[in-house]
Parts: structure tokens; C-alpha cells; sequence
């Protein structure tokens, strides 16, 4: 367990590695003095100087900074009528008078160009999705990927009166690339009522289709579940028994009525066979097994079919290929973030899906300890997968319009450059508090979730 929890903060370091040393190297390039480039928050228990830079290993292993010259203005000279007390400064604050004494404020961040200070702020996130990119080149080089490849195709269907044949490859839907089983599965979670115009390769020759899905009523027994392909509760329905009996998000779901899960389609049917008897189910929370009691309930649900499913199976392609893939890879991930923030913003997502350090420490944890059973090589690329979520959730979430994020620092240089002169500091400082006020808040939040699902 503590093995697992150690590579979690090695995973989540490793990313804000990536998204710190984006600021830095552009800093530099840019002749912006970096005072500290740190990794975790707190006290320092480690740190080495090169050049003008001290680079620490801080306490909590939860974040990271590239502290740049002239971000703190209160050590500004002439700022103030009376200066800071030394006394109370930190070592990166002395270190920050000490560079601005030797070089000036044509140093600081502020000191350079818009298009500088725009290109020094975006890099972080940049450099995310490079990460990004050359992680996923490894993980489909070794793991193989996963073809959008039709499989099957009921009889009687939208996709068979459409013409769709096991074996066709989809390269595309309503204009969208499909490089990926997942990306289509992903897709449709998200637009299952819409009519699909399918580009698709048969034979080497691309053919047309368009697959309408039809309403499917269907009304049995549930508990309230949807799992995810690990079998973890990707979501609980309010008011369900599962619900009522406890059962929460990311909960694996290990055996109902002592028979083992080994994929998520065992729960629908074990659901319906009971036919309304209550169920013993065991589920993993947080390395320790736990038994709810629950009675299913009849509900009406409505699904949108079409017919035919995809295949989630590896295969392997040629270098050059990859390349090409991890692209593509990247992509997806990038736009599987969005999607979920603009469902949150509409409400067709949960607020209870955004998870924390806690929270995500806790997933990689159980996705590591899984993997472990299986050998090595999975542990590694479960953890190179991993690393990729998170370097794209982190590209993304950083460039939101939020004050206190590079994303929200954006806007405002975006706006300078557009008036042709800086806004106000006052303006930018209030701004900012706001900004960090929203955060603070929005980490409470998700910090007593993650909490509470733990335990």
C-alpha cells in the first residue's frame, strides 16, 4: 500500500515537473531571473543552487512552483514606504532582494515584452501536452493501441439496414476522427441520441453510412451503478439502492452474492436475475473490502441503439504510425477534459466527478496495486497511462480563464496587448484575489469529497 501511494506522488511530481520546467525554460530563454524552481509546497528539506537558481524538494509533494523575479511585489523596491523585515522573509523572498540588487527590475517578469511574458505563461500547459505526446508514443509503441474496428452488428438494426460490417474501420463520425475504440465509446456517451454520418475503410476503399439510433425502452432490476472497464462505480444514481446502502464512486465492485466480477456486463445480469432479492455486494474502497446489503428496485431506463459495437482489442502499428498516434492520443485526452468541464457546466455532469490530490493519489494507488498482480510491464504502462491523464487534465485545467491560473495571467497579458498598455495593477490584484479565493474554496470542496469517499 505505501509502495503504491509513493508512485501516485512520483506520477503526480513527475507531471508538474513537466508543467514547471515549461515556465522555466522559456523564463530563461527569455532573460527572466528564476529564483527558485521547487518541487512540493511547505518547508524545504532539500535544495542545491545552480547559478542564480536554488532548486528545492519541499515538504508536501502536492504541486510544484517556478518562482520567477519580480512575482512578489512587495519586495519590489519602492514599492513600499518601509521595507519588508528580514526576519520574517522566507529564503526564496532574501534570495529575490538579493537578485534584484544585482540585476534590477530588467529581470523580472514583468520587465519583459507581452508576447514574452504571454509565451513564458503558456509553456507550462504547452509542455503538458508535450509530456503528453512522448508518453503515449511509449505506451502505444509497447502496449499496442486500440483500432476503431467494427466487431459486431446485430440484425435488424440501424447500423445493418445502414450497411455496416463486422470488420469495417471507422475513421470518422459527424466529421470527427476516430483513431481509437475509445474515442467512439467516449463520443457516443456524450451525443447518444444524435444521427451518425460514418466515413469507414472497407477493402482499402472508404464508404458513407448513416446510422440513426433508435429509442430502446428497457425496464428490470438495478442497483444504481454505472461501473467503468475496471470494474470501479464510474457513477451512482441519487435515490438508488446503491446509493442508500453506501456504494460510491470509484468503489471497485468485487462480487455480488459471492460470485466474482471479472467484467461490467456480469453486474446487469446478476442485477436481473435476482429478480428483486436483496444482494450481498462486496466492493474495494480504499485497500480494504467492504459488504453492503441492498434490494434491487425496478427502474426504466431509455438507450439509444444503433446496433453495433466496437473493438477494444491492441494491435500494433509501425513507428512512423505511432508517432502519428500519440498525436492523435493526446488529442483525445485533451478533448475528453473539455468535454467533461463544458458537462459540468451544463449540468450533464457531477461535480463529484472532479477529484483532488487526495482523490487521485487513492486512484493510482488501486489502479498500481491491480496492476502489480500482472507483473511489471503492466505497472508500468498503467502508470504511463496515468501520467498522460494527468498531464492533459493539468495543460487544460491550468489554461481555464481563472484568475490565479496561467490561464486567467493569459487573459490579462491578452488584454494588454490588445489596449496596447498594462491593466491595472490594482485592478489585476483584486482580480487575483478573487481568483484565489474560488480555488481555495473549490480545493476545500473537493479535499472533504475525497476525504469522505475514502472512508
Amino acid at each position: 500500500m505505501i509502495i503504491n501511494i509513493l508512485l501516485a506522488i512520483l506520477i503526480l511530481s513527475v507531471v508538474i515537473i513537466a508543467h514547471e520546467f515549461g515556465h522555466f525554460i522559456v523564463a530563461k530563454a527569455n532573460g527572466v531571473c528564476v529564483v527558485e524552481f521547487s518541487i512540493g509546497f511547505g518547508p524545504r528539506i532539500f535544495a542545491f543552487r545552480v547559478g542564480d537558481t536554488d532548486y528545492c524538494l519541499k515538504a508536501l509533494p502536492f504541486g510544484g512552483s517556478c518562482r520567477m523575479l519580480g512575482q512578489e511585489e512587495y519586495l519590489m523596491p519602492n514599492n513600499d514606504e518601509s521595507a519588508p523585515d528580514e526576519s520574517e522573509l522566507s529564503e526564496a523572498d532574501k534570495r529575490s532582494i538579493e537578485m534584484l540588487k544585482k540585476y534590477g527590475k530588467g529581470a523580472t517578469l514583468d520587465s519583459k515584452s507581452v508576447a514574452a511574458r504571454i509565451a513564458i505563461l503558456a509553456a507550462g500547459p504547452v509542455f503538458n501536452f508535450l509530456f503528453a505526446i512522448i508518453l503515449s508514443i511509449i505506451l502505444l509503441g509497447v502496449g499496442g493501441y486500440d483500432p476503431c474496428v467494427i466487431t459486431d452488428v446485430e440484425q435488424g438494426t440501424p447500423a445493418y439496414e445502414a450497411g455496416l460490417q463486422e470488420g469495417d474501420l471507422i475513421t470518422s463520425v459527424n466529421g470527427r476522427l476516430m483513431y481509437f475504440s475509445r474515442e467512439y465509446d467516449f463520443y457516443r456517451l456524450y451525443h447518444e441520441q444524435n444521427t451518425l454520418d460514418i466515413h469507414y475503410k472497407r477493402d482499402g476503399h472508404v464508404e458513407k453510412a448513416t446510422v440513426t439510433p433508435v429509442a430502446v425502452n428497457d425496464k428490470s432490476y438495478k442497483i444504481g451503478v454505472m461501473l467503468d472497464d475496471t470494474l470501479h462505480v464510474a457513477d451512482v444514481l441519487d435515490d438508488s439502492a446503491a446509493k442508500t446502502a453506501g456504494i460510491r464512486q470509484n468503489d471497485k465492485i468485487i462480487s455480488i452474492n459471492d460470485k466474482e466480477l471479472t467484467k461490467s456486463d456480469q453486474l446487469i445480469e446478476l442485477v436481473r436475475e435476482s429478480e428483486g432479492e436483496s444482494l450481498k455486494v462486496v466492493v474495494e474502497r480504499a485497500g480494504h473490502n467492504r459488504t453492503f446489503e441492498l434490494k434491487p428496485e425496478i427502474m426504466e431506463t431509455t438507450a439509444y441503439k444503433t446496433g453495433f459495437y466496437v473493438n477494444p482489442e491492441k494491435t500494433f502499428a509501425t513507428p512512423a504510425q505511432t508517432i502519428g498516434l500519440a498525436f492523435a492520443d493526446t488529442g483525445y485526452r485533451i478533448s475528453t477534459v473539455v468535454e467533461t468541464l463544458l458537462g459540468m457546466g451544463t449540468g450533464r455532469v457531477s461535480m463529484n466527478n472532479l477529484s483532488g490530490p487526495v482523490g487521485t493519489v487513492s486512484t493510482i494507488s488501486s489502479v498500481v496495486g491491480e496492476s502489480r498482480k500482472e507483473g511489471a510491464l503492466p505497472v508500468i504502462l498503467n502508470m504511463i497511462n496515468i501520467a498522460i491523464i494527468l498531464s492533459a487534465n493539468l495543460g487544460v485545467m491550468n489554461l481555464l480563464p481563472i484568475p490565479a491560473l496561467d490561464g486567467g495571467r493569459l487573459v490579462i497579458y491578452i488584454i494588454e496587448a490588445i489596449r496596447g498598455k498594462p491593466v491595472s495593477k490594482k485592478i489585476e490584484n483584486i482580480i487575483t484575489f478573487i481568483g484565489v479565493v474560488f480555488l481555495l474554496v473549490l480545493m476545500g470542496y473537493i479535499l472533504i469529497k475525497d476525504i469522505v469517499v475514502l472512508f
